[in-house]
């Protein structure tokens, strides 16, 4: 990483990000681990319970937008403070009421869409202290707390077991609570805020081709990492047998991978060009879930194919970044909320589709099958623009 990286920006304030962020999608996360345990005690059938880790998904999407403007009015910092109190009231809600239907899960999983709208926050509280040449890796440092959804995988199915899924809810409130008194100390927003935007800016974002194109790659990258993060425990324990633990546990080892690889991703995206990096990423990733839907290798070739596909997703995430700030320079707060939002849909789309596809045909290849589609078509899509945008974006053309 370059050392000037580190000398400028406020670092302080990219720690909190991150932090807030990492704390933020564990619990964003937090019913996908616990969907074997939770379904098993309401009766819930695949399609369902594909369903209820989705809603998370699907709500952060909508919520990113609304939190992005809200970022705009009052700061990203107070943005933050609040969306942190209301995940943390709806978690001591769920822990002292409790739910035993699905609409109660998916009530719940409504409110931790708030935790999910963090990246909202996080990204341009981190990368607006920093210049463009850095932001790919700002944005990729701060971006990488998704790897709170190895803890949520890691930890939370162990601690249903030892104490019951309901309390689980509780026991999460206390890093949290850690994590927003961290934040409130030690996160500023940069000097020179960003003018406000309004709902008019959106729209007019909107009438360029090329935010489309952002929001359609960060659905494939982002899309995949949180929808197979979600539904990677039901399809260990529907395909393999394994039991909650297990599949938490392998679900883990995927999931930090992607994490692992997002900043990374950002700073090798610096370094040869983000619609390179993109390019390999969407081929790569096209043939490890196809032959995952093949089911190459059993149990163990799954575990495998899947933390290389987490790995290449990751790394997307990252690349996808890496570009925006050099195309929507003067929008980035309004293309993160945007952006973001299509990556959550994009996850929403895929947990409930698999989910959808296993209750119809008994088995998630075909679901496979249609995810690495859809990754040779956000290659083909970017290799028909890569030619104009490095024409057109002669200032960072050797990035792009």
């Amino acid at each position: 990483m370059d050392r000037s990286f580190w000398q400028a920006g406020h670092k302080p304030t990219l720690f909190s990000a991150f932090l807030y962020f990492d704390l933020s999608f564990m619990v964003w996360y937090l019913l996908g681990p616990l969907q074997v345990q939770i379904a098993g005690d309401m009766g819930l059938t695949a399609q369902q319970r594909g369903l209820m880790v989705a809603t998370p998904i699907l709500a952060g999407a909508l919520l990113r937008l609304a939190m992005g403007v809200l970022v705009d009015r009052i700061g990203a910092k107070r943005a933050g403070l609040i969306g942190q109190a209301i995940v943390i009231a709806a978690l001591l809600t769920a822990w002292r009421v409790g739910f035993t239907s699905l609409e109660g899960a998916l009530a719940l999983g409504v409110f931790l869409g708030v935790a999910g709208a963090s990246f909202a926050v996080a990204l341009p509280l981190a990368s607006r202290w920093y210049p463009p040449q850095h932001q790919g890796t700002a944005m990729g440092i701060a971006g990488a707390g998704n790897s709170g959804t190895v803890l949520a995988a890691l930890f939370a199915p162990t601690l249903a077991v030892m104490f019951g899924w309901q309390n689980v809810f509780g026991l999460a409130c206390i890093p949290l609570a850690i994590a927003l008194a961290i934040y409130a100390l030690n996160a500023k927003d940069a000097p020179g805020a960003a003018p406000k935007k309004r709902f008019a800016d959106y729209v007019a974002v909107l009438s360029a081709k090329d935010a489309w194109l952002f929001m359609f790659f960060y659905a494939i990258t982002f899309g995949g990492f949180s929808g197979f993060a979600s539904a990677l425990p039901g399809y260990f324990h529907d395909q393999f047998g394994f039991d909650a633990k297990t599949a938490g546990l392998y679900t883990a080892a995927c999931v930090f991978a992607g994490s692992v690889m997002r900043p990374l991703g950002g700073v090798l995206a610096d370094r040869i060009g983000g619609t390179r990096s993109l390019l390999v990423v969407y081929t790569a990733t096209a043939c490890l879930i196809a032959a995952a839907g093949f089911n190459v290798g059993g149990a163990t070739g799954a575990v495998a194919l899947f933390i290389l596909a987490m790995l290449c997703l990751g790394a997307g995430n990252g690349a996808v970044f890496q570009l925006v700030p050099q195309r929507f320079s003067q929008e980035i707060g309004v293309m993160t909320g945007l952006i973001g939002m299509a990556g959550g849909v994009g996850g929403f789309a895929l947990a409930a589709s698999l989910g959808a596809i296993k209750q119809a045909t008994g088995g998630y290849s075909s679901g496979l099958w249609l995810f690495a589609c859809l990754a040779l078509l956000g290659w083909a899509s970017l290799a028909g623009v890569k030619q104009r945008w490095r024409s057109s974006w002669s200032a960072a053309a050797a990035r792009v």
